[in-house]
């Protein structure tokens, strides 16, 4: 996984939080591309891998798979297999392999960044079940659908698009609207009140044709909300570290994990808008200090927690009954700023922002930060000093319960 796909996971789940936490049942679905020339290029890929342990001089295609991962799939089949594979086609064993072996890596990191998917929704499937087959000929009677130069055509120009897109190439192979309509429509199928989806910026050019088509089927559009994420561009030492998926000088998703941790990782995700392009810049991500929100955040944490454990040293308790002893401007601005929580939370599950969280939690700490300055908890007169036992504790909750929402721990030490 690379850094890219990330943001999307980290987004949705996040996203999938949020709803969770303002009442919805949610579940939680990876789409799985497993069909289409990019398998054939990945089966082709390990196979050509394989053939070069055989000893064969291979002219590895450019446009072809160049990570290490591709090579080290294609070492095991040499190793279980010795040259008995030399016949086999891509898309026998050598893509069967790599999907297996690609799909569990990919779990694995996921799991590093705590999400876990409740289904797992395979492309192919569409294919294997005849929904593809029954979609083209379904776009036939509604006379949705012509062929022109070997190639089927969806009619997108009489559905409110601008022209018309071709639905199956002249090859035979779909593009990727077809088996995308498909999709939706098993989701329609299964009775979702709201359908999710989150997709890269490289996908605004095709969910617009896929929501008309579905539209022109007579299904209710208004229930899919599309969630459109800009790139991250990974920063280090003030520049770009320069990115390839396929020729692999990228920095994956574990290498990140590795270098700045899975709560840094997930929290600078978040932090920004999804609308806009994100630089992640790993010297900040790694400093231990205010300049790194996450530092900041956890930190705040951190001291309450250290606070709380020097008061109960001093027989001191929460109070509720004196809160009118909270009067300072600190006091008062904190108070005000915890009060607006539930808002937040409502706000940014109705417009899946979850940044707007990162934005509060980093103001509310802030204001904590200031309070502790000004105002003493150990040390004021008991009364005032157990009202400010309780709003420190609210503070704390506060920020546990909004860091757990973007799937960020708050320890009680640091």
């Amino acid at each position: 996984m690379t850094v890219g796909h990330g943001r999307n996971a980290v987004t949705g789940d996040t996203v999938a939080n949020l709803l969770s936490a303002v009442g919805y049942e949610v579940d939680r679905e990876y789409y799985f591309n497993n069909a289409g020339r990019q398998m054939r290029v990945l089966g082709d890929s390990v196979r050509l891998r394989y053939l070069e342990l055989l000893g064969e001089k291979i002219d590895f295609p450019e446009e072809y798979y160049q990570g290490e991962y591709i090579k080290d799939i294609a070492r095991k089949l040499f190793d279980e297999y010795g040259d008995k594979l030399k016949e086999e086609s891509a898309d026998g064993i050598f893509k069967e392999r790599a999907e297996k072996e690609i799909f569990v890596e990919i779990n694995q990191t996921l799991k590093r960044l705590d999400i876990v998917f409740d289904n797992y929704f395979n492309e192919h499937s569409l294919y294997e079940e005849g929904r593809i087959k029954n979609l083209l000929e379904l776009f036939k009677q509604k006379n949705l659908s012509y062929e022109k130069d070997g190639a089927v055509w969806l009619k997108f120009s009489e559905l409110g698009n601008e022209q018309d897109k071709v639905i199956v190439k002249s090859s035979g192979e779909p593009t990727y609207r077809l088996p995308d309509i498909a999709y939706h429509i098993t989701k329609f199928e299964r009775g979702y009140d709201l359908i999710v989806d989150l997709f890269g910026s490289d996908h605004n050019a095709t969910y617009p044709d896929v929501m008309a088509a579905l539209k022109a089927l007579g299904y209710d559009t208004d229930k899919v909300k599309v969630l459109i994420h800009q790139f991250v561009t990974i920063m280090q030492g003030g520049e770009i570290v320069k990115m390839s998926t396929r020729k692999a000088n990228y920095i994956t998703l574990d290498e990140l994990i590795d270098e700045v941790g899975a709560d840094v990782v997930r929290y600078f995700f978040n932090m920004r808008s999804i609308t806009s392009h994100l630089n992640f810049d790993i010297d900040l991500a790694k400093k231990q200090s205010d300049e790194n929100p996450v530092f900041y955040l956890q930190y705040a944490h951190a001291r309450i927690s250290s606070i709380l454990r020097m008061t109960k040293e001093e027989g001191l308790e929460m109070s509720t009954e004196n809160l009118h002893l909270l009067e300072t401007d600190e006091e008062q601005r904190l108070l005000k700023k915890l009060y607006q929580y539930p808002d937040e939370v409502t706000l940014s599950a109705e417009n899946y922002e979850p940044h707007r969280i990162c934005v509060y939690l980093e103001e509310l700490a802030a204001l904590f930060h200031k309070f502790y300055t000004v105002c003493r908890v150990i040390g004021s007169p008991k009364d005032l000093a157990e009202a400010r036992i309780a709003l420190i504790v609210a503070t704390k909750t506060v920020l546990k319960n909004g860091l757990s929402l973007l799937g960020v721990s708050a320890p009680d030490r640091m």
